[in-house]
């Protein structure tokens, strides 16, 4: 009878092993118990799926790969490990939104064989958060010294349609265009961050984290509401060529029940590296003025002639002003030798970055700027020439340690690195990382424009400040411009991969000076209110200075933190409005910004973010009655109001307009 009964619970193993083997599925969950991820093998084949709470997320969705010459690793798997572990840790960043940041998974680490001769291995680990999922792929070296990836074949089967925030890839200007609003079902291939606002009701955005030594990830729609991972190929069409062994950048969903709950997500951030600097002393977070603004309106050159902006007599007069602003960092573009009236041209460049343009004496420049307490922020333009400025960098850089410059902008401006590879391609990610390491030899902190998409670098390297990667400030001087709702829709697309340098602060609203019918098409006081809803450690005053002498709107500008104790969003919804709050992180201020699309709006905003018991003096500065962003849009009104935490406020924004407030503490 034992024995029979022995017999009998042996095959019963045998079967349920055999069944496991045959259709498996393993499921984790994020530590507040709604996002859930399913990994499930059936036939051999893997997929994995998303829920949020009862709703469903992501359907039956694919994982894999294509390597060269149609060799697929995407089947025929048998599950030879698995293993589940929790994290939760507390960090902070060198600079940020919030001076502490919570990092708490839980991770699912699958790991795969074939059942073929060849018996490769692949792990897939998925990490749930809180506020979204994560999961990247570990292929170990097996035997082979070359490996060249031809396709992901990833994939993101939506359950639901609904309405998607984009910007096409492969074009010319990279991410510089306006962004299209239009059903996940119309999709062709896009750039990420992509944001969805989902017919089931939550808020999504897919990007990817830790970009290193990989193509760009872009989104292919392939059928219905299906989107596939696109990786962005070499000029010769290979997608990733690795040394036999890769691990690649973290595919990333980010889900918030609310739009709002979007702009405070650290998933990102957390799947990142550690800080790798020891000694971030020289890591200063700033505002800057710059010969750069005047340059985009028609009022000065970029190369020598008789308008030439970057000249010693421009640079001391813009010291001056920092000095009597309180503004301590200073931009010159054009310094050096290589600019031409065609220099934004498809071509490659000959840029000096060691050479000084005719009419400026960058030691003299540097050596009165010291004096006056300013410190010069140095520019490297490449024209997209990568040959050429890498021959110099050493060079280019060591000069600017020469001189005490400890802060650069560095430009890409061409559609191709080299007339040749994308921007950001594997090429264009590892150029962009070398670059970096550099200038962290250097001690440098970095600007990038015309960038590789932010996928969190800054918390491996804080001396990546920010980068622009978007349709900036600069094009409502020289182009039709961006619309007011543009700047809406920044925070929820562009802004949460990371800090945008979108160069705000135009209070000359209708470009005066430059080129006739041009204006920043937003009021003066939504010029204010973006330095609190865009974050960025640094934030230029983009416009020229004697446009903010005597102006009394230019008090809010000086006195704005960059380095925030604490944010939160107040309200929020795509392409139409942001109410943001922050608190400095060297002082008890808060402050708020408040911005709007084309249509005007009240708010009433609830002060319970103040410290309780306490009074707070509201410096406020608002758009004046009756303005709109096309008519008197320069006109603030500024007045001052006792406020506590039990106090509700009104806001009043004109169409295209914003609200900015200083909370000083009593």
């Amino acid at each position: 009878m034992f024995k029979k009964l022995s017999i009998i619970l042996l095959l019963i193993a045998t079967i349920s092993c055999s069944k496991q083997e045959k259709d498996s599925t393993i499921e984790i969950i994020s530590p507040n118990a709604k996002n859930k991820i399913s990994f499930n093998l059936k036939n051999g084949i893997p997929t994995y799926s998303v829920s949020h709470g009862e709703t469903k997320v992501l359907n039956a969705s694919n994982l894999g790969f294509v390597f060269k010459k149609g060799d697929s690793l995407s089947n025929n798997f048998e599950i030879i490990n698995q293993s589940e572990t929790t994290f939760n840790e507390n960090w902070e960043p060198v600079w940020g939104e919030h001076k502490t940041i919570q990092n708490n998974y839980n991770q699912l680490s699958v790991t795969l064989q074939e059942k073929t001769e060849a018996k490769r291995k692949i792990e897939v680990q998925f990490r749930a958060f809180n506020d979204g999922i994560a999961f990247r792929y570990v292929y170990p070296e097996q035997g082979k010294d070359s490996i060249i990836i031809m396709d992901e074949l990833t994939t993101f089967n939506l359950n639901d349609d609904g309405d998607a925030w984009w910007i096409g890839a492969y074009q010319d200007n990279r991410y510089e265009y306006l962004t299209t609003k239009s059903p996940v079902s119309t999709l062709d291939k896009v750039h990420t961050p992509l944001t969805i606002k989902s017919k089931n009701g939550l808020s999504l955005s897919f990007h990817e984290a830790n970009l290193k030594n990989f193509a760009s990830m872009t989104l292919s729609r392939t059928n219905d509401t299906e989107l596939k991972a696109d990786l962005v190929p070499w000029a010769d069409g290979d997608r990733v060529k690795t040394n036999g062994s890769f691990t690649t950048p973290w595919r990333t969903l980010q889900i918030a029940e609310q739009p709002k709950d979007l702009l405070i997500s650290n998933l990102i951030l957390n799947l990142n590296d550690s800080n790798k600097i020891e000694d971030t002393s020289w890591i200063k977070p700033h505002k800057y003025l710059g010969i750069w603004w005047g340059m985009h309106i028609g009022k000065y050159s970029f190369w020598e002639s008789p308008i030439q902006g970057a000249t010693t007599k421009n640079a001391i007069e813009h010291i001056d002003y920092c000095k009597k602003f309180g503004i301590d960092h200073l931009l010159i573009e054009g310094w050096n030798k290589g600019w031409t009236p065609a220099w934004y041209e498809n071509a490659m460049h000959m840029f000096s970055f060691t050479k000084e343009a005719d009419n400026f004496d960058l030691k003299k420049v540097t050596d009165y700027a010291k004096e006056n307490g300013v410190s010069i922020i140095g520019y490297h333009e490449t024209g997209s020439n990568i040959i050429n400025y890498l021959e110099q960098i050493d060079a280019g850089m060591g000069l600017y340690n020469q001189v005490g410059i400890h802060d650069v902008k560095i430009g890409q401006v061409g559609s191709r690195l080299n007339m040749k590879e994308w921007h950001h391609g594997q090429f264009g990610v590892n150029y962009y990382r070398y670059v970096l390491d550099k200038a962290l030899e250097n001690k440098l902190t970095v600007n990038f424009h015309e960038p590789i998409k932010d996928t969190g670098e800054r918390r491996t390297y804080p001396n990546m400040m920010a980068r622009e990667g978007a349709r900036g400030q600069e094009y409502n001087a020289w182009s039709d411009g961006n619309p007011p709702s543009h700047t809406a829709i920044l925070p929820f697309t562009r802004m949460l991969a990371g800090p945008m340098d979108f160069t705000p602060g135009v209070l000359d609203v209708d470009i005066k000076q430059g080129y006739e019918g041009r204006d920043v098409h937003t009021t003066a006081a939504k010029q204010l209110a973006l330095y609190v809803v865009y974050h960025s450690p640094i934030q230029m005053l983009a416009d020229l200075p004697e446009n903010y002498d005597g102006n009394p709107a230019f008090k809010f500008l000086q006195d704005v933190p960059v380095d925030w104790n604490d944010t939160k969003v107040l309200n929020a919804e795509i392409g139409e409005y942001v109410t943001t709050v922050r608190k400095d992180k060297y002082s008890e201020d808060w402050y708020l910004g408040s911005i709007t699309n084309e249509e005007s709006r009240e708010f009433e905003i609830q002060l319970s973010f103040l410290d309780e018991n306490t009074s707070y003096e509201a410096q406020i500065y608002a758009d004046a009655e009756g303005i709109t962003w096309n008519s008197n849009a320069e006109k603030v009104h500024i007045s001052n109001k006792i406020v506590t935490s039990k106090d509700t406020l009104k806001l009043s924004l004109a169409e295209g307009g914003g609200v900015a407030i200083r909370f000083i503490k009593k």
